[in-house]
């Protein structure tokens, strides 16, 4: 197992694998190095002698500027390096494109929708237009479970506390989100369960969600009901009926979707989970796949190198208003833009937003940006697509099934339970997080630092997708959980 690894030729630190003890003596590129201080499991220390003010070089990009000399073999972080970055700044287009070449087609068991559209899942989904039918959502729920017979894997109820009250964009969001999950193929039926009263009532949703099968879609409005629990579950065993019509088939791998997200990151994130999943995201692009990254505000930078693979400059142009038009809604609420990483981050050894972003971006694999979606766009270009959504997880998460992800994969240093409208596979950074909580963790990537090679981790990691894309539970969908969440930017009424 390695103790230590130096990511970039041109860095001028070293992240330690396991934890490493002061005055242990390390050899790099034949130099020898001493350690000066105890270094933390993900943390960095310096290789060479750094001078206040030099540029830190990690990933071979700078992370930040040291704010005080660091002896060789000292202890890098929060104490003496501080970020580079400012507020807007002004981008070149630098095309860098490397085209990903074709391979074998690849296939998996899902479920052809009548309208072309592809599913994983097989569920019964109860979306509320409004938080004040929250828990005669949930109650339907647990009393339609009698149906989940047959091909139908799940019944789920998502509640959320938006659809009134709200103004300009929160509530175009809002109405967007909605009619994109009623739409989501992984839904063999959905039941939209009103109030009546409400800004975004079913009559209005109606025109977000466009043309649907009345087959697939009921429509309940509980101010209408003598009893909406009853007529719900009367409208559920039809749903179920034609839910149950559905069978798994091989489906090519070019018509899945797959998200990327990462949180409670640390310092052996940018070194093993999200590198496997880039090389996982180059691998289905080849296939003629389609993946999306989000997360803009942990893309701050290292959003040139995003920027540069654009595939042209239209795309390069809208990745640039992507990052832009985040930063200036930190500026338009007062708050500083590079506010992060988080405390978490920080214990697991990333020191500024350069760090948290190098490492974020690996998601991303080396594949040209073929697609620039805005919250709640439903992607319609194949390859690689960027998304418009916070770094919150539940929010992200969201934003990527509401795009049309089939799954989502959930990169974590720190580990975390939740889940979302999609499968959501959690991956660690580290295999003491995949052993201490095995009841989360879905696949480990801490093995890359023991004597699994890049390559073959990916081609492990592909091999899961297609299994939890052909019926294959994540920990989360074996605990029951389903969470869902909107960005919320504006006024409450």
């Amino acid at each position: 197992m390695k103790n230590y690894i130096k990511i970039h030729p041109n860095d001028v630190v070293a992240v330690a694998l396991s934890p490493l003890a002061a005055g242990t003596v390390i050899s790099i590129d034949g130099t020898t190095v001493t350690l000066k201080e105890d270094i933390p499991q993900g943390h960095k220390f310096a290789l060479v002698a750094i001078h206040e003010g030099d540029p830190i070089i990690k990933y071979g990009y700078p992370i930040g500027y040291a704010k005080a000399d660091i002896p060789q073999g000292g202890w890098i972080h929060v104490h003496n390096i501080k970020t580079g970055l400012g507020d807007l700044l002004n981008y070149t287009y630098d095309r860098k494109v490397t085209p990903i070449s074709p391979t074998e087609e690849r296939f998996f068991d899902g479920y052809r929708r009548p309208n072309g559209k592809v599913g994983v899942r097989n569920e019964i989904w109860i979306i509320p237009t409004v938080g004040c039918v929250n828990n005669i959502a949930t109650t339907i729920e647990r009393q339609a479970q009698k149906f989940k017979t047959g091909t139908i894997d799940d019944i789920a109820a998502f509640p959320h506390p938006y659809g009134c009250s709200q103004m300009g964009d929160d509530q175009e969001h809002t109405r967007s989100i909605l009619a994109d999950l009623i739409n989501h193929p992984n839904a063999g039926g959905v039941l939209v369960l009103g109030l009546g009263c409400e800004n975004s009532n079913i009559d209005v949703l109606k025109e977000y969600i466009g043309e649907y099968d009345a087959n697939r879609v009921k429509f309940l409005v509980c101010q209408e009901s003598d009893d909406e629990i009853a007529d719900a579950l009367k409208l559920i065993e039809e749903l179920a009926a034609y839910a149950g019509s559905f069978h798994r088939e091989p489906i090519s791998c070019s018509e899945l979707i797959i998200g990327m997200k990462c949180g409670g990151s640390d310092g052996l994130s940018g070194i093993t989970a999200n590198p496997t999943v880039g090389a996982f995201s180059d691998k289905l692009i080849s296939k003629g796949g389609t993946t999306i990254l989000t997360e803009v505000p942990e893309m701050f930078g290292a959003e040139t190198l995003l920027m540069n693979r654009c595939n042209d400059e239209e795309l390069f142009d809208k990745t640039v208003n992507l990052i832009n038009d985040f930063k200036n809604y930190f500026k338009s609420h007062n708050q500083t833009i590079y506010e992060n990483p988080s405390p978490g981050n920080k214990k697991g050894g990333i020191s500024t937003l350069e760090d948290k972003s190098m490492g974020c971006t690996q998601k991303s694999g080396s594949a040209p940006v073929m697609g620039v979606l805005s919250y709640g766009e439903p992607v319609s270009t194949k390859g690689l697509n960027l998304l418009s959504a916070p770094g919150n997880d539940l929010v992200a998460a969201t934003a990527l099934a509401a795009s049309g992800a089939h799954i989502v994969l959930f990169t974590t240093g720190r580990g975390t339970p939740f889940a979302s409208p999609v499968p959501t596979v959690k991956i660690s950074s580290n295999s003491n997080i995949a052993k201490k909580k095995q009841n989360w963790i879905d696949f480990n990537c801490g093995v890359l630092t023991e004597d699994v090679t890049l390559d073959e981790l990916s081609d492990q990691l592909f091999d899961f997708v297609v299994a939890v894309a052909s019926g294959k539970k994540v920990k989360a969908e074996e605990a029951g959980f389903h969470d869902m969440a909107i960005f919320k930017q504006g006024v409450t009424l």
